[in-house]
């Protein structure tokens, strides 16, 4: 599978190269589950490293916090927060309820030594099962409709954690409905991957 990812936008992103090694097991493996399990889009395979490795690694142009604890919702085949687990250096709780992409995840922090941990239960119970370092950042792929998506980040964004999560070309109509329910402090950065699409910045949410 050829690695589309430039050597610039990999510098820019201050990726190294045994990050890049750490990336490439990842994408084997999960190119290998895939055949037994759906974790990515079928139609995305050949695209894999655009269409999901940079776009999980673009957050890290956002990400200041060199030290910081990322928390990822719905994780699934660990996009974003594993790419950046391994891309960044960071450590990430990984959040998925599905035993078969649990299972995919633990294989992946043990194959490509990832500082990552993962939680088997249902975001909706997430205020009972806080972590005892609370996360920095959270983010989210392709998980909910932002209003929705702010009921389930609340535990960590209430708690001071900046919420990166990609959003689509509806973004504007989700933050119009999101503003009925939450008052939201919100950056629009221009997405690396798709030019319908952006990674939302919030910060500050209080419910109306």
């Amino acid at each position: 599978m050829q690695r589309f990812i430039s050597e610039e936008v990999l510098q820019q992103l201050n990726v190294s190269r045994e990050s890049l090694n750490r990336l490439e097991t990842y994408v084997d493996l999960l190119l290998t589950w895939q055949a037994r399990i759906n974790l990515i889009g079928p139609s995305t395979i050949e695209d894999v490293w655009r269409r999901h490795v940079l776009d999980g690694l673009q957050l890290l142009a956002q990400m200041k916090d060199k030290t910081g604890v990322v928390a990822d919702l719905g994780s699934g085949a660990g996009i974003p927060g594993l790419i950046v687990a391994l891309g960044g250096g960071y450590q990430c709780y990984l959040y998925e309820s599905n035993g078969k992409k649990v299972a995919f995840l633990r294989e992946a922090i043990r194959l490509t030594g990832a500082n990552a941990q993962v939680f088997q239960i249902r975001l909706e119970t997430l205020e009972d099962h806080l972590p005892l370092k609370l996360p920095r950042y959270v983010t989210a792929r392709a998980l909910a409709p932002l209003a929705r998506l702010l009921d389930l980040a609340h535990p960590f964004v209430a708690r001071g954690a900046t919420g990166l999560f990609h959003k689509g070309q509806d973004v504007d109509s989700e933050l119009t409905e999101a503003t009925k329910t939450w008052k939201i402090g919100a950056i629009k950065h221009s997405s690396m991957t798709d030019s319908r699409a952006c990674i939302l910045e919030v910060e500050g949410i209080a419910r109306v």
